[in-house]
């Protein structure tokens, strides 16, 4: 057997040997983030019950738990899953933000968007979604938040609920946030 065969044979027997860790590890990533969305729409529940029926009556809807640190210029980067009632699927997506402008603090966000239409969660889902221009004051510690933080925002076919877990923020900035499917989670 010549040594560039001999490399590949050994080379596929090990891609073989570890499909199955790395199904599990999907598997159990998949788990995470659907506990971590439950978890985000109890606590949305509890902060105003009107937003139960809004999901109840939507087509889907979107979940991210976010992480951010800002000073003057920011970025925030988080994880979630997109739900499609018509269909059941739930599809893991990725989210990302940068921002400028007179800020600072460190937080951890819950963000649901609502939609209103089949139409903009396929959207969403298939192409992702980019906008931008925010201003945000908003505290928190242990779940608990004031401010900005339990804020919502209308955008064309959805509204977005913002939850602040904990942190702080303080400012105006303009920033543009991208949502994009997860190909590794998928």
């Amino acid at each position: 057997m010549r040594p560039t065969h001999a490399f590949a044979t050994a080379a596929a027997a090990l891609v073989l040997a570890a499909a199955p860790v790395l199904a599990a590890d999907k598997a159990a990533e998949q788990a995470e983030v659907q506990k971590a969305t439950q978890a985000s729409l109890a606590k949305f529940y509890a902060k105003n019950a009107n937003i139960r029926k809004e999901v109840e009556a939507a087509p889907g809807y979107a979940v991210f738990t976010t992480y951010g640190l800002t000073f003057l210029v920011g970025g925030t980067g988080g994880g979630g899953l997109a739900h499609d009632k018509a269909t059941g699927k739930d599809t893991y997506m990725k989210m990302a933000q940068a921002s400028a402008g007179l800020q600072a603090g460190v937080a951890q966000n819950d963000l649901l968007i609502v939609f209103k239409d089949q139409k903009a969660l396929a959207q969403f889902v298939d192409k992702g979604w980019e906008f931008g221009g925010s201003g945000s004051m908003s505290a928190g510690v242990a779940n608990k938040s004031a401010g900005g933080g339990g804020g919502q925002q209308e955008i064309a076919q959805a509204r977005t609920y913002t939850l602040t877990k904990n942190g702080l923020e303080v400012g105006a900035a303009l920033a543009g946030t991208k949502f994009w499917k997860d190909k590794d989670m998928n």
